[in-house]
């Protein structure tokens, strides 16, 4: 269900459609509750609308089965609070990197509301402590900040979006200072290997945002997986 919200958010978001019931972008009709089904009605619809045919794009269901893979993984990973707040965790850096996919943005709501919820659990006593927190909140936001300055002094351009400072800012205070470093390897290793498969040149636009929330997610899981 969370999944299918934040499938729903990622379309719309980019074209400013937030709000109202979901429609078919195909005809615009309102779609019934049976038609909201995550995953199971993709499948018997056979990816297409029941009204007028037109195509239902794989990201819905894509989306749907990696917000339920999360919340499994959460889990696994840890039991009681801990484990909500993991879910929340990936479900969030699952919004951010699937707008941050599909239109290269990293909305500023969401990237403050995953920095704010890091700060809560540490307030609540879950670990790491508030200290490695907001070390790795200022740490992440200040690398990625002074290499996207550093940068555009010397070529004259954009190379990093200042949402993706803030989102590694907010993963610090998630996961701590000590956790940074291998998500930034994970995400540019995980960069390096998208180009090579897809053969980009060097002025083509990778989505770090969505890397940096896989990476982030992942490392999540390594730290709390007993």
């Amino acid at each position: 269900m969370f999944g299918s919200f934040i499938a729903t958010v990622a379309v719309r978001w980019p074209a400013s459609a937030l709000g109202g019931r979901s429609w078919c972008d195909g005809c615009g009709r309102t779609l019934r509750a049976l038609e909201l089904i995550p995953i199971l009605i993709w499948l018997v619809l056979r990816g297409r609308c029941s009204t007028c045919g037109a195509r239902i794009g794989t990201l819905h269901p894509a989306i749907e089965l990696i917000g339920a893979v999360i919340g499994m993984a959460a889990g696994v990973a840890a039991t009681g609070s801990l484990a909500v707040a993991g879910a929340v965790f990936g479900w969030i850096l699952l919004l951010a990197g699937a707008i941050d996919f599909v239109a290269f943005r990293l909305p500023n709501p969401v990237t403050m509301a995953l920095a704010m919820l890091g700060l809560a659990t540490g307030v609540a006593g879950l670990a790491p402590d508030l200290t490695d927190r907001a070390v790795g909140g200022v740490a992440g936001f200040g690398t990625l900040w002074l290499i996207a300055a550093g940068y555009r002094r010397l070529r004259g351009r954009m190379g990093l979006g200042g949402g993706d400072a803030k989102l590694l800012g907010a993963i610090g205070l998630w996961l701590g200072w000590r956790a940074l470093p291998w998500v930034v390897v994970v995400a540019c290793l995980m960069g390096l290997g998208w180009a090579l498969l897809r053969r980009m040149r060097a002025d083509d636009r990778l989505p770090l945002g969505t890397l940096l929330a896989v990476a982030a997610f992942g490392m999540w899981i390594a730290l709390n997986l007993r």
